[in-house]
């Protein structure tokens, strides 16, 4: 074991921080006033875009011809701050394993920065990995994944990938990574692309496949289990 990949929104942070709804609440605006969808078709075609294609941006580039960074600028464009603190236990937490540590995130490189720097944890990461990683193809399909081992030197079965998103997990274990999930308490009234990649049949499907290796209320609860692990393969 010698890396871990983190998600980034509901995952670094707990979901009732609500941040991703302002996030939702810019995606829905930037299709409608820079797109020009109107406000009746928003859902749907959000739901249709992450099914098809695993993200809103993807739907958006491949059938409006979308500007990727004038989007990712726009819907990123809010206030963290106003959700998110510094979280001590959560830095001592990160600072105490002795592993290598990456956001992996189907955000922005920016919107990560602001989430980190508020939560008071951006020196505890070697490197941020964002959209732009695979051309905007985000998780979980697997290219991203694999372009993230390429890059880091890494392989999957050295990786533990702690996700809010089921989908996105089994995506890492079938590249042999350890999984974490954290529990998300957010409502299904929000219609974010994470919430769509949580509540998938797809996921329902397939969870019964690849079983998640822990999950956990909270973050702040993977440094222990991680622990274990690394005691339970030393005893071997």
């Amino acid at each position: 074991m010698r890396a871990i990949l983190f998600d980034l929104d509901n995952t670094l942070y707990g979901s009732e921080r609500a941040l991703i709804s302002l996030i939702d609440a810019r995606i829905n605006l930037y299709m409608q006033h820079v797109v020009g969808i109107t406000a009746d078709k928003v859902d749907g075609l959000r739901r249709r875009y992450w099914q098809q294609y695993g993200v809103t941006l993807q739907g958006l580039i491949r059938e409006h011809g979308t500007d990727a960074e004038d989007y990712l600028d726009y819907v990123h464009d809010i206030d963290v701050s106003s959700r998110l603190q510094a979280n001590l236990p959560l830095r001592q937490m990160l600072q105490g394993l002795p592993l290598r540590k990456f956001v992996f995130t189907n955000g922005s490189h920016a919107h990560a920065v602001r989430v980190l720097q508020c939560l008071g944890i951006e020196d505890c990461f070697e490197h941020i990995f964002d959209i732009r990683l695979s051309n905007y193809i985000p998780k979980p399909n697997p290219l991203p994944y694999e372009t993230v081992l390429d890059v880091t030197g890494l392989q999957g079965s050295s990786c533990v990938m702690v996700e809010d998103s089921l989908a996105n997990l089994h995506m890492a274990a079938h590249l042999g990574m350890k999984t974490i999930l954290v529990k998300s308490a957010a409502g299904d009234s929000v219609m974010s692309d994470q919430l769509l990649a949580g509540t998938s049949n797809e996921d329902t499907a397939s969870s019964e496949n690849k079983p998640i290796d822990a999950i956990v209320e909270r973050v702040e609860q993977v440094g222990n289990i991680i622990q274990d692990w690394m005691k339970n393969r030393c005893a071997r």
